[in-house]
């Protein structure tokens, strides 16, 4: 009887997933991870996933908005006296009818009415632009709570620099006014906003160029790194 020329086949190989752990590997080595195990495997890398933090938490994002928020809606304040100061006085008379007192504008034709819109809408375009660009400089990564800080705390300041300028400005009691200067006596009238869309002068200016300034000079996001070797296919199983 002669011996097998051939040798007896190999004994078929075991995948990575079936092999058995060596020694000492303890139980689990194969398989049986602890909870969480692999995520925190993985946020270990830094710049991977989905537990990495690109800039400040969500609530110091909140947190600083609302700063923002407050701080530029005091500055209505100084828009307010501002708009009081440089904003054109419209000129009303007083005068006696039948027993009454009516007032009327001295000038019918004049535009000083829409100067004084006017003012405050460029006005509230130059605290937009300052706004912006000192939230910027002080904050470059930008953020969705940071904007919407920024347009909210411009509206409130709108309002209240709307205010401010009517508190500062002449009675709102024109009849009255009247009657204390005299009959034909011309006096300012009170300061008024026809326009309301001027409010918003402040707050869209902020926004749009917060905006320009985060995409033209804020951060970037750092581009991936690849390896400088020609490309390897993976191993065949």
């Amino acid at each position: 009887m002669t011996a097998p020329l051939n040798p007896p086949p190999p004994p078929h190989e075991r995948s990575a997933q079936d092999s058995w752990p060596p020694p000492g590997a303890g139980p689990g080595a194969h398989g049986s991870q602890a909870p969480g195990s692999q995520h925190a495997e993985y946020a270990a890398y830094p710049g991977h996933g989905w537990y990495g933090q690109d800039g400040p938490g969500m609530k110091t994002e909140v947190r600083e908005a609302g700063v923002v928020a407050v701080a530029v809606a005091l500055g209505g304040v100084l828009l307010g006296v501002l708009w009081w100061w440089l904003a054109p006085h419209v000129p009303l008379v007083g005068d006696v009818v039948e027993g009454k007192w009516i007032v009327f504008l001295k000038d019918t034709e004049g535009e000083q009415a829409v100067g004084v819109d006017g003012t405050f809408a460029l006005l509230g375009l130059a605290f937009g632009v300052v706004s912006a660009l000192v939230v910027f400089l002080l904050r470059r990564r930008g953020g969705v709570p940071l904007v919407v800080g920024l347009a909210v705390g411009g509206l409130l300041g709108s309002l209240l620099a709307w205010r401010v300028g009517v508190w500062l400005g002449p009675a709102e009691d024109v009849v009255a006014r009247a009657r204390d200067v005299g009959r034909g006596v011309t006096f300012s009238a009170p300061l008024k906003l026809g326009a309301k869309g001027a409010l918003l002068a402040w707050p869209l200016a902020a926004l749009v160029l917060h905006l320009g300034l985060t995409a033209l000079f804020g951060p970037r996001d750092p581009e991936p790194e690849f390896s400088d070797g020609p490309y390897q296919a993976p191993p065949v199983a």
